[in-house]
């Protein structure tokens, strides 16, 4: 076992030196062959920088593209969660018709290209519903305080309507996945557990409710949580629609500065520094929860 393990970590060091010698490569390529000059020292003053009004040092461009990704990814995340819910429920159900309803919307979503849904949803939701029903107006009607609370935990009044769609977008393409992994966690419970909530004289509702979803959560949050990371890594589409998030103020930058490489992997390096920390997590969760199964 021992000789396994020094075996196993001698080959993780060599493919971690042979990575680094192909981003070393890469980059000597990109200097000799593209006389291109590195200029990283200026990337800094775009991730923060100091503001003489509060005194204080503040979020820049990137990092502010950083929060609305966060934002758009958690409130698109929960709301697919009550999405996906309620359509894998329905894709078990003894109803016909929520079956089809389900169906439908899984197969439906799933074979759409987002970029398609993103357009769809933009133009239909936030140029002819959303004025409709005058999101707008509430938004800009409300105080100064209630305008920056929904500023940090949304978006600023003048793009909530873009946010809005994109939100929605997301969380529709998501659920259907999410749909999928609800359906999939409530029938691997066991077939002795339903036949038990029927012998104790349960309805179907019951049954769900306080036999079979919360043993099906548990199977359930793991590949949840790994939707999330996915839904991370989805958000960077909406930036077609102008949403200031991480992709669009990286694409901004970079047609103000032409620093292209440097904008890049910076942005590289922070989607990877919030999907590996989300992973991680995950990863701590599924531990916790095999060890209290056990």
């Amino acid at each position: 076992m021992k000789r396994y393990n020094k075996f196993s970590i001698s080959i993780d060091i060599i493919i971690a030196l042979l990575i680094l010698a192909a981003l070393f490569y890469i980059a000597y390529r990109i200097k000799i062959r593209l006389h291109y000059h590195w200029e990283w020292d200026v990337i800094p003053q775009y991730l923060f920088c100091y503001d003489p009004q509060k005194g204080k040092w503040v979020a820049n461009l990137l990092i502010q593209g950083l929060f609305t990704t966060i934002r758009l990814s958690i409130w698109s995340t929960l709301l697919a969660v009550i999405i996906g819910t309620a359509m894998g429920l329905c894709r078990i159900s003894s109803s016909l018709f929520k079956r089809l309803l389900a169906r439908t919307y899984v197969e439906l979503i799933r074979n759409l290209p987002p970029l398609v849904l993103i357009f769809i949803f933009y133009y239909f939701v936030g140029n002819q519903i959303l004025p409709v029903i005058g999101v707008d107006t509430f938004i800009r009607n409300l105080s100064e305080n209630s305008q920056a609370c929904v500023t940090f935990l949304f978006a600023p009044p003048s793009l909530f309507s873009e946010f809005l769609s994109a939100l929605i977008t997301l969380a529709i393409f998501e659920g259907a996945y999410i749909a999928e992994i609800v359906r999939a966690g409530i029938q691997s419970i066991e077939k002795g557990q339903w036949e038990a909530a029927i012998a104790c004289g349960l309805s179907s509702r019951q049954q769900i409710r306080y036999i079979i979803m919360p043993q099906a959560t548990k199977r359930i949050l793991p590949p949840l949580a790994g939707q999330f990371i996915s839904t991370i890594k989805d958000s960077s589409i909406v930036s077609v629609i102008s949403i200031q998030e991480l992709t669009f103020q990286a694409m901004e930058l970079m047609s103000a500065t032409y620093l292209t490489f440097e904008v890049w992997i910076t942005v590289t390096a922070l989607y990877l520094v919030l999907t590996l920390s989300c992973s991680l997590a995950v990863e701590r969760m599924e531990i916790y929860m095999r060890k209290n199964e056990a």
